[in-house]
C-alpha cells in the first residue's frame, strides 16, 4: 500500500525507515562492532576490515531475508548468516567473527535508534519551522478581534494572535519534548545474550564502549533488553506532538467552515477540490492531521502495552514494536510536515472575524457588562439583570446595547458613553497581550536546530 503515502506521510522520513535503511542501520552495528573489536583487540584488524567491506544493504538478497525472518523469529539472525556468507567467499577466517559476542536484539535495536536519531533531527526541524511560522502569526495578529468560543458556542472576545500564542506554547513544550528525547535515546543497546557481554572474556565493556564511540552514541549504565521505557517515551513524546497538531488542525477546520469562513488553507490547482461539486475547497490537511490524530493513540497504547517483557527477552511484547513505532513516527512526522508547509500560506479574513463577534446582538459582552455592574452593586444582582437582559434581547431579537440602554436600573449605572466602551472588544482582552508577550518571549529564547543538526 504505497498510493496513499503522500497524503500520509514524507517521503523523507519513509526513506529513513524504509526496508533498506532498516537493514543498513543493522548493518551499520555490525560494521561498527567488529571494528571495535579489532580497536580492543578481541578479533583481527584484518577481520574487521572483511566485515566492514559487506556490511552494505545492496549485498543483502531481501526476498531471502524475509522469508528466513519468518522462521527465524528475527530479521537479525538470517541477515547475520547472510553477511557470514558474503564475508566467507572472500575470507573464511574473517567470517568466524562475524557477530562476535553480540545478540540479534542489539543490532536490532541499536539499529532502530540510529534510525530514530536521523528521524529526530528532520523532525525537530519541521517543529522549529512550524513554531516560527506560529510566532509570525502571534505577532501579525496579535491584536485581531475574534469571538472565543466554548462548548463551541460564542464567549468572549479574544483575538486571534491569542490562539496563535496557545499553539506555539504547546508547540514549545514539544520542542523541549523532543530535545531531551533526542539526548535520552542516544543510547547503544549491546549487551550480548542475556545482557552480561559474557562471550567477551572480560573485554565486554572496553568493546561496548568503543562501539558507543563509533556510532556516536552514550553508553548506558546496563543494556536494556528487556526495559523499554526509552521505546514507549519514543511513543508516547509522539502521541502527545500528534495530539497538539490535531488540535492546530481541529481549530482551523472549524475556522474554515462555510458558515465561519474566517481561516481557509491556501488554494492551488487540485488542491482541496471535489469530484463533483466544483465550488468546494476542503482543508485538506487539516484532514490529513486529524486522520493521524486519530490513529496514533491506538498505536501508542500498542507500546505501553509492549513494555510488559518477560525476563531477559521479551516474547512478543519486543515484536509488536518492530512496525508500530515507524508507523506512528512516519505518521506523526507526516502530519507535522504537511502543517508546517501548509500554515504559512494560511489565508485570515480579519474582517470576518470582526464581523462574526456581532452574530449574536451584543450578547458577547455581557461578562463585561456584568463586571462593571457588579462593581456597584454586587455580582450576584448584576448577573441577574444582566441575565433577564439577555433573555428579553433573544426573545425580541434586538440588540444587547439596545436592550440595556432601554433598562432604567442600568441607565442610571452605566452612562452611554460606559456602554459604548463595554462593546468594544478591544477594551475586554484583559492580560492578553501581556500573555501573548510571555509567549513570544520564550518561544525567542528557545535554541533553534537545523534539521538534521544534532545536539
Amino acid at each position: 500500500m504505497q498510493l496513499l503515502d503522500p497524503l500520509f506521510r514524507w517521503s523523507a522520513l519513509d526513506e529513513i525507515f524504509s526496508d533498506r535503511a532498516r537493514i543498513q542501520r543493522m548493518l551499520d552495528f555490525e560494521a561498527a562492532l567488529a571494528h571495535a573489536e579489532a580497536r580492543v583487540g578481541v578479533i583481527p584488524r584484518a577481520a574487521s576490515a572483511a566485515i566492514e567491506k559487506k556490511c552494505q544493504a545492496e549485498l543483502t538478497d531481501f526476498s531471502l531475508l524475509a522469508e528466513s525472518a519468518a522462521l527465524a523469529g528475527n530479521l537479525a539472525i538470517p541477515l547475520v548468516k547472510q553477511l557470514t556468507a558474503l564475508v566467507a567467499r572472500d575470507d573464511k577466517e574473517s567470517a568466524r567473527f562475524v557477530h562476535w559476542g553480540a545478540t540479534s536484539q542489539d543490532a536490532i535495536d541499536t539499529g532502530f535508534i540510529l534510525q530514530l536519531q536521523e528521524a529526530l533531527g528532520l523532525i525537530c526541524g519541521d517543529l522549529d519551522r512550524l513554531s516560527r511560522t506560529c510566532a509570525e502569526l502571534t505577532s501579525k495578529f496579535r491584536t485581531t478581534p475574534l469571538a472565543a468560543r466554548t462548548w463551541m458556542q460564542h464567549a468572549l472576545p479574544t483575538t486571534f494572535g491569542f490562539k496563535t500564542a496557545g499553539w506555539l506554547d504547546a508547540l514549545n513544550r514539544h520542542r523541549r519534548r523532543f530535545s531531551e528525547m533526542q539526548r535520552s535515546t542516544r543510547v547503544l543497546q549491546f549487551g550480548g545474550a542475556v545482557g552480561t557481554l559474557a562471550a567477551l572474556h572480560g573485554k565486554g565493556l572496553d568493546v561496548a564502549q568503543a562501539v558507543a564511540q563509533e556510532l556516536h552514541l552514550e553508553l548506558p549504565d546496563i543494556p536494556w533488553h528487556s526495559h523499554r521505557d526509552r521505546i514507549a517515551e519514543v511513543a508516547t513524546t509522539f502521541g502527545l506532538l500528534t495530539g497538539t497538531l490535531g488540535k492546530i488542525a481541529r481549530d482551523i477546520s472549524l475556522h474554515a467552515q462555510t458558515e465561519v469562513g474566517e481561516l481557509s488553507e491556501p488554494a492551488a490547482a487540485g488542491r482541496g477540490g471535489s469530484s463533483t461539486m466544483p465550488h468546494k475547497r476542503n482543508p485538506v490537511t487539516a484532514a490529513i492531521v486529524l486522520s493521524a490524530a486519530a490513529r496514533v493513540p491506538a498505536m501508542v497504547s500498542t507500546l505501553l502495552s509492549a513494555m510488559v517483557q518477560e525476563d531477559e527477552r521479551g516474547l512478543g511484547g519486543w515484536h509488536a514494536e518492530w512496525e508500530s513505532l515507524p508507523e506512528i513516527i512516519m505518521l506523526s512526522g507526516g502530519a507535522l510536515h504537511h502543517l508546517a508547509e501548509t500554515l504559512p500560506g494560511l489565508a485570515i479574513d480579519s474582517e470576518k472575524m470582526r464581523e462574526n463577534l456581532s452574530l449574536t446582538n451584543g450578547l458577547i459582552f455581557a461578562e463585561a457588562v456584568t463586571m462593571a455592574l457588579g462593581s456597584k452593586i454586587g455580582r450576584l444582582q448584576a448577573h441577574q439583570l444582566v441575565e433577564t437582559a439577555c433573555q428579553r434581547a433573544l426573545a425580541e431579537r434586538k440588540d444587547l446595547r439596545a436592550i440595556l440602554a432601554q433598562d432604567r436600573e442600568i441607565a442610571k449605572l452605566l452612562s452611554s458613553a460606559e456602554l459604548d466602551q463595554l462593546f468594544d472588544p478591544r477594551r475586554y482582552m484583559g492580560a492578553a497581550e501581556l500573555l501573548i508577550d510571555r509567549v513570544l518571549s520564550s518561544h525567542q529564547n528557545m535554541p533553534s536546530k537545523n534539521p538534521g543538526e544534532s545536539e
